[in-house]
């Protein structure tokens, strides 16, 4: 959730700050920066950000504008090259918690390529975004729940709390690799399931997509120590894992429950942190 400042913008959660990096906890429903999709928004976290700590930012990474958590910027261009490179590398370690429809496996990968998919802004050929890329999901089943609501031909209504981890960094793979598995995320309307989106917005009174962004971790551009940004969940997301009876839940897979947190491999090694 933003606070405010006096009144003016809303202020954005910073979870970590140095002299090289800037980490926030992006709330459900901001874009990251301007797109041609969205012409009419006037909010994006870059502009926000720049604007709370007075100095240009980059962002190294895309959430969908859905997804709440961890959302990290860099300082400068050289830094954000280089963050860039750790994710082209795949060597960056990102963590998620979704609420999904039914009851997928315990644990498992799914290996299922991709087509690319591009903005309306990005020059790049039609038969370049057929050519599927090859995309992984590593996933671990946290907890069921069977609600005595209807939905199509089904007497109960089954859902499960997941922990996912994208080892492959594609557009929009983790709602697309449920949707894959007929697992779909809870409030995505482009790729899940209106039926169940309308359980949860009437029963639930929630509107977002339900998938946080819990941890980030990568090697420091400028130490090179190990770095790990946590974000405990959104209070709506909270809420909600509340009364299904999984807030306890929310900290199976590691260090999110209790609030906004950062933390390092050793004590004090991310410069400035």
């Amino acid at each position: 959730m933003l606070s405010t400042d006096a009144g003016q913008a809303p202020l954005l959660p910073i979870l970590y700050r140095d002299d090289w990096l800037v980490a926030i906890h992006k709330p459900a429903g901001l874009l990251v920066h301007r797109t041609v999709l969205d012409r009419h928004e006037t909010r994006f976290a870059v502009q926000l950000l720049r604007n709370q700590i007075g100095r240009h930012v980059w962002p190294t990474h895309r959430l969908d504008r859905g997804t709440s958590g961890v959302l990290l910027f860099a300082l400068d261009r050289d830094t954000a090259a280089s963050v860039g490179r750790q994710f082209e590398a795949g060597t960056v370690s990102k963590r998620y918690l979704a609420i999904v429809r039914g009851y997928p496996p315990e644990s498992g990968v799914i290996d299922h390529a991709l087509s690319r998919e591009v903005d309306d802004a990005e020059r790049t050929p039609h038969a370049v975004c057929l050519l599927p890329q090859a995309a992984r999901t590593r996933f671990r089943r946290l907890g069921t729940v069977e609600l005595p609501i209807p939905v199509d031909r089904y007497p109960a209504s089954r859902y499960s709390l997941l922990e996912l981890e994208p080892l492959t960094g594609r557009r929009h793979q983790l709602r697309r690799h449920l949707k894959h598995i007929s697992h779909p995320i809870i409030g995505d309307a482009t790729y899940g399931k209106g039926n169940h989106n309308r359980v949860f917005a009437a029963r639930f009174a929630s509107h977002r997509l339900l998938l946080a962004s819990v941890e980030l971790g990568l090697a420091h551009p400028a130490s090179g120590l190990a770095l790990r940004l946590h974000a405990a969940p959104a209070d709506e997301f909270v809420d909600v894992c509340r009364r299904l009876g999984w807030e306890h839940l929310l900290s199976a897979g590691g260090e999110v429950a209790g609030g906004l947190a950062v933390s390092a491999m050793e004590p004090g090694s991310a410069p400035g942190a």
